[in-house]
């Protein structure tokens, strides 16, 4: 696919002119990274933003010197968009960007994208559909942070990584899931057993067999 098409399916881009898009995307490039490689970091001055083509890029925040957890606000996965918040305020990196699997990312500076948004305030509607999608992502995170406790958090995770299937390989490690939770290792591994034990949930490793569905949806929410 072509990095104009791959654009235009994302929020942000939604509404630029084809013509526009063209030109953006002609300045892109592709940047492959290996797990653990670190696009940027919190404080970092920001030039572009970034969009996934392959594996998957966690954002997230070091909770230190409180403790040496990390909290994993989100996971981007082929054809999301992040990175785009520095275009919009010219402010630091509000978080880290790491690959938590080999990954290909599509790279945009931010100058050509401010360019064609002075001549083009379309634009804008799609920068502003991208915020509120991020908002509403927001209220959800703080709405399971204040009515699901951990295991119920737990249950939600599993179930958003599952892609929807029964049978499937978990694509983060214990750690990263337990920042993705908001929990320690200890307790996301507590509330693994107990959905094991009720006959739930098969585990082998980081292969995880979904058995009753419907008690994992109704834990979780």
């Amino acid at each position: 696919m072509k990095h104009e098409e791959i654009l235009a399916q994302t929020s942000f881009f939604a509404d630029t002119p084809s013509s526009v898009l063209s030109t953006i995307a002609s300045s892109a490039t592709t940047q492959q990274l290996q797990r653990g490689d670190i696009l940027f970091t919190e404080g970092d001055a920001p030039d572009a933003l970034f969009v996934v083509l392959s594996g998957r890029i966690a954002i997230a925040v070091d909770n230190k010197p409180l403790d040496a957890r990390e909290s994993v606000l989100a996971l981007m996965e082929t054809g999301d968009l992040f990175g785009e918040l520095g275009l919009l305020d010219n402010g630091a990196r509000s978080a880290m960007a790491r690959a938590i699997e080999p990954s290909t990312v599509l790279r945009i500076s931010y100058s050509p994208v401010i360019e064609h948004m002075r001549s083009n305030p379309a634009m804008l509607w799609g920068v502003a559909k991208l915020l509120a999608a991020r908002l509403r992502t927001m209220d959800e995170v703080l709405s399971d942070s204040v009515f699901l406790d951990v295991t119920g958090r737990t249950a939600k995770r599993l179930l958003e990584l599952s892609g929807g299937k029964d049978e499937f390989l978990l694509p983060v490690t214990q750690e990263e899931l337990a920042g993705m939770v908001g929990a320690s290792r200890e307790r996301v591994n507590k509330a693994i057993a107990s959905f094991i034990r009720l006959g739930w949930l098969e585990q082998h490793d980081r292969r995880y067999r979904i058995l009753m569905r419907d008690r994992l949806e109704v834990r979780s929410s």
